[in-house]
């Protein structure tokens, strides 16, 4: 097995954002891998780099409002959400902003 086969998807992602600080695609990634992890802290300090960079990757709200949500931040959860939607009416997706109102509604009434 090469040493590159034995990297983590994380680690893999990280090195590639290393040289590709920009790159929405990974970066999204990454946050992903780290909220599937577990480790809360990095997902979320990605997340909010990836939006803060790129206020278009409707996907990146949806998946950061969700992670909020599990975390209890239902104030930030809804705000980021809000904000997907903002970003999903502008690009013309109407799928993605009907999947954040539903999960926005679904914050309002718990």
């Amino acid at each position: 097995m090469t040493q590159a086969a034995k990297k983590s998807r994380r680690t893999v992602l990280e090195e590639f954002l290393t040289t590709h600080p920009k790159d929405a695609f990974a970066r999204y990634g990454l946050a992903m891998e780290c909220a599937t992890q577990g480790d809360s802290a990095a997902a979320i300090e990605n997340f909010e780099a990836l939006l803060a960079e790129n206020p278009s990757y409707v996907a990146g709200y949806f998946q950061y409002g969700q992670l909020l949500a599990r975390l209890s931040r239902t104030d930030d959860a809804r705000r980021t959400l809000s904000q997907g939607i903002e970003a999903a009416r502008r690009a013309g997706d109407q799928h993605a902003s009907s999947e954040m109102e539903a999960a926005l509604a679904q914050l309002s009434s718990t």
